[in-house]
């Protein structure tokens, strides 16, 4: 009885490895009884075998030790911040220190959502996801690399979402300039995508606050 659950475990790791994370559900080919799969995890997770991210959704330490290994860790990680709250896509404050719009290093994983806002965490970090109107989910591109997606806005985008987050506490161009934006590499193109988004939400505040920068 030993050696056929033994084998059971190892039937469920050696699947469980090969997947960038994964759910209760996806082992139900091997297992059905969700009840041991859970109480598996949990002691495998304090055992370090395996990572939670969030209820229920795990990877295992020697897929992430994998991707360490060959240089993937930070699409990875950006690969998790997308799929673990869906529709989702990076911007604010993480896309714009990427385009050295903001010159503050981000401390957490910041992504735009048609879902309500939320804030998950787990050992990689802070995950903070920030409704948005329907019509304005958009003016993000899609990143395929092995098996792993992500979804990341443009920089006109970004900036678009980091103010329209802000649009009620932006009431003149002094506090446009607290915000230490460096839009030096803004060019044309990006001003005219912003544009689009403007004509979208159709606002005076977000017109307004437009003429601040």
């Amino acid at each position: 009885m030993r050696n056929s659950s033994i084998s059971k475990i190892k039937e469920i790791m050696s699947l469980a490895e090969q997947l960038p994370c994964f759910s209760l559900a996806d082992l139900v080919t091997i297992e059905k009884d969700k009840h041991y799969l859970k109480i598996l995890f949990s002691r495998y997770a304090k055992a370090g075998k395996v990572i939670r991210l969030k209820k229920g959704f795990y990877v295992t330490k020697e897929y992430f030790d994998k991707m360490e290994k060959t240089g993937q860790v930070s699409f990875y990680l950006e690969f998790i911040a997308h799929i673990l709250y869906q529709p989702s896509y990076l911007s604010l404050d993480y896309v714009l220190y990427e385009h050295n719009i903001l010159t503050e290093i981000p401390r957490n994983f910041t992504l735009i959502t048609k879902n309500k806002t939320t804030h998950l965490v787990n050992q990689f970090g802070n995950f903070f996801y920030h409704k948005i109107q329907d019509k304005l989910f958009d003016g993000f591109e899609v990143n395929k690399k092995n098996n792993l997606t992500t979804a990341k806005a443009t920089k006109a985008k970004s900036l678009f979402d980091f103010l329209y987050l802000r649009k009620n506490i932006l009431n003149n161009k002094k506090a446009g300039a607290e915000l230490r934006l460096n839009l030096d590499n803004f060019k044309k193109k990006d001003w005219q995508e912003f544009k689009k988004y403007l004509k979208v939400e159709n606002s005076k505040k977000m017109k307004q606050i437009f003429t601040y920068f």
